[in-house]
């Protein structure tokens, strides 16, 4: 029999209908794990109106998951072995609803819940009392926890003394496939590309770095509002939404900038990743545990919330377009040989979740040999005492 995986996603991460029409299955490549031996089911968004829809979000900014869209999969998670969520925001709202179901850790009967956190362990010392309490109890339900990056995985053994296992995060090449450069030369002004949603992103340094100096074109992607007091002329701000319009900035830029500040959860290593795909050379933030990627050699990295070296970084670059081109070759050739893939990243899936059955069933086994001891022992007091009664008759 396959093992019956469930895949717990946010809401509005329906495989029926993210992108439709590009076929591209599962949104971060976990329906490459789905195979003879693994059965995959998605959850899937419910219709709602306005009204709904408040009280599903108000109750998610409460409790910090969205419970109602996890209560209303729950019949698909129940009927799984095991349950792959992608962030703290569903393995917590999966762990209240098996709790509430009556599905604790440990029975032979429940799904294993492998539990991901990427936000949790850097906002984790803002929590407040009940907060925290609440979170630790539901983590007391997750079988396994993962992170996307070392870092991540270190807090977790230092904030809850539980193990934790570091994933390395991949590419859809179907979207980026992977092209080493041929060459490389700047164009004047230099073009320098920035992209990002993640709350990490540094916007200040960045425009601080460039911003009213004609010897740089920056194009700014991101939905975060940009502050009318960092605007600047050669800065242009928008939303180049689209695998074609994120093709087409890349084309344009000559360096990928990804500005950062400090955080444990590698936020950019998406960007990072396009950029080594398509050819172009980066300048990194060294934080979030992104050499873990792309050791020293694939990129620049620079120090946190410092604009001239962020400056300088990209000046080195264009001074010198051999060292450049190698740079960029070099995270391509690395992308590759370690298999920086959601293909790869599916398949890390596979095998934890293969290890996760074998320790349940030498628990099971373990739980089992007892009580065949303790059916031998009887046996043998029977047979002991029947033939006493035997020599107690002649």
């Amino acid at each position: 029999m396959s093992t019956k995986v469930h895949v717990h996603l946010f809401y509005g991460a329906d495989p029926r209908f993210y992108r439709p029409g590009d076929n591209i299955g599962c949104l971060y490549g976990y329906h490459h794990a789905e195979s003879d031996a693994f059965a995959l089911t998605y959850s899937q968004d419910a219709r709602e109106g306005k009204p709904m829809r408040l009280i599903r979000r108000a109750l998610k900014a409460v409790l910090g998951f969205d419970f109602i869209h996890t209560w209303r999969n729950r019949a698909e998670m129940l009927r799984s072995d095991v349950i792959w969520t992608h962030t703290e925001q569903e393995w917590l709202s999966a762990a209240l609803m098996l709790l509430l179901s009556g599905r604790k850790a440990g029975a032979d009967s429940s799904p294993l819940l492998l539990a991901q956190s990427v936000w949790l362990l850097d906002k984790w010392p803002s929590y407040g009392i009940v907060r925290k309490w609440l979170y630790r109890k539901l983590m007391a339900r997750a079988d396994q926890l993962t992170t996307l990056a070392s870092e991540n995985a270190a807090l977790c053994k230092r904030y809850f003394n539980r193990d934790a296992k570091p994933l390395l995060y991949g590419l859809n090449t179907r979207d980026f496939p992977v092209k080493a450069p041929t060459e490389w030369k700047p164009h004047s002004p230099i073009r320098i590309a920035a992209i990002g949603n993640d709350r990490d992103r540094d916007w200040d340094t960045l425009i601080r770095a460039f911003g009213n100096d004609a010897r740089y074109t920056v194009k700014l992607a991101t939905r975060r509002r940009i502050p009318a007091s960092l605007r600047a002329p050669n800065v242009e701000i928008a939303l180049f939404s689209g695998i074609r319009k994120q093709h087409e900035l890349y084309d344009w830029a000559d360096v990928i900038v990804v500005p950062l500040r400090p955080n444990t959860h590698a936020s950019g290593i998406t960007v990072m990743l396009e950029a080594a795909a398509v050819g172009k050379p980066m300048v990194v933030t060294d934080v979030g545990a992104l050499q873990d990627y792309f050791p020293a050699g694939e990129a620049a990295y620079i120090p946190p919330f410092n604009p001239s070296a962020l400056r300088d970084a990209v000046d080195r670059l264009a001074a010198a377009p051999v060292e450049a081109l190698r740079q960029a070759q070099a995270a391509a050739a690395g992308l590759l040989s370690r298999d920086l893939t959601t293909q790869h990243y599916a398949m890390q899936h596979v095998r934890i979740t293969q290890e996760m059955l074998r320790a349940r069933g030498a628990a099971a086994r373990g739980r089992a040999a007892p009580s065949a001891d303790a059916d031998k022992a009887v046996g043998a007091h029977a047979q002991r005492s029947t033939a006493q009664e035997s020599r107690g008759g002649l």
